[in-house]
C-alpha cells in the first residue's frame, strides 16, 4: 500500500515539468506548441521510478501504456520461440517504449531497467483520445512508429550480414550519436549495458565482444576500462562500420 502513496508523491511536484524538462525535444513534446503541453501533461504519469532489474511491463501482459524513459536506461527484448532471451533494443533519455505493441492488445516485449530508471507513463486510451484530437502529435506518433520498424529491418540487416568488428563499431557509433543528441559526449561515455548484453543485442558470444573490445583498444580506436569508453578515432570506426545499417 506503500508503494503507490510514493508514487503519487514522486509525481505531483512535476506535473509542470514537460515546459522545463531538457529531454523536450526529443520526447512527446517536439510535436506539440507550447501553448497546448499542458493537454499532455494532464494524461501523462510522471516520475515513476524502477530499480536495476525491475520490469516497467512484460511480454504478452496487457497494453496499458508507452513510456518515455527521463533518466536511466531500458533494454527490451523477447523470448522465442525455444524460451531463450533475445534482446531487441537499449533506450535512453528521451526515448519512447512500447511504440512495438501499439496495433496490439499485449506487449511484445519485455522492459527491464538497466539501472535505476525514471519514466513517464502514457496511457494508451489516453493518449490515443488525444492524438485524435490533436493531429500534429498524431503524425509524430506515426513518424515514431515508422522509426521503430526501421530500427527492426536495421537490426536484421546488422545481424545477418555484419562482422563483429562492424557490429561492435556500428553500435558505439549509434549510442555515440544518440548521447550527443542529449547534449552529452559523444566520445567519452559510459555504456548503459553490460558486455553480456551487447552479446546477445549482436548476436555474438560474449568472448567475441571482449576480444574486439581489445583489438579497437591495440589499433587505437577506442579506449575502455569497464563500461568507460572513449572514443579515440571516430572516422576509423565508421570505417570499419561502413557496411553498417546501426548507426544513428
Amino acid at each position: 500500500m506503500a508503494q503507490p502513496i510514493r508514487l503519487h508523491r514522486a509525481t505531483s511536484p512535476l506535473k509542470a515539468s514537460c515546459h522545463q524538462c531538457s529531454l523536450s525535444n526529443l520526447c512527446l513534446p517536439l510535436a506539440i506548441e507550447e501553448n497546448e503541453l499542458d493537454r499532455l501533461e494532464d494524461i501523462v504519469q510522471q516520475g515513476r521510478m524502477f530499480n536495476r532489474g525491475e520490469h516497467i511491463f512484460e511480454q504478452s501482459t496487457a497494453f496499458r501504456a508507452c513510456y518515455a524513459v527521463r533518466s536511466g536506461s531500458v533494454k527490451t527484448s523477447i523470448i522465442t520461440e525455444s524460451g531463450e532471451e533475445q534482446i531487441t533494443g537499449f533506450f535512453m533519455p528521451g526515448e519512447l517504449i512500447g511504440l512495438d505493441s501499439m496495433s496490439n492488445t499485449t506487449y511484445a516485449s519485455t522492459a527491464k531497467a538497466l539501472e535505476r530508471t525514471s519514466v513517464c507513463e502514457f496511457p494508451i486510451h489516453k493518449l490515443e483520445e488525444l492524438t485524435g484530437k490533436m493531429p500534429e502529435l498524431q503524425h509524430h506518433m506515426y513518424h515514431l512508429m515508422s522509426q521503430e520498424i526501421q530500427n527492426g529491418h536495421q537490426l536484421a540487416m546488422l545481424l545477418s550480414k555484419n562482422t563483429a568488428e562492424e557490429r561492435i563499431a556500428a553500435l558505439l557509433l549509434s549510442l555515440s550519436s544518440r548521447f550527443q543528441r542529449r547534449r552529452m559526449s559523444g566520445t567519452n561515455f559510459c555504456l548503459p549495458m553490460a558486455r553480456s548484453d551487447i552479446a546477445n543485442f549482436l548476436g555474438l558470444a560474449v568472448e567475441t565482444v571482449s576480444r574486439v573490445f581489445t583489438r579497437f583498444q591495440n589499433q587505437g580506436l577506442i579506449k575502455a576500462r569497464g563500461r568507460e569508453v572513449e572514443l579515440l578515432d571516430v572516422d576509423a570506426l565508421q570505417l570499419v562500420a561502413r557496411d553498417s545499417s546501426c548507426q544513428g
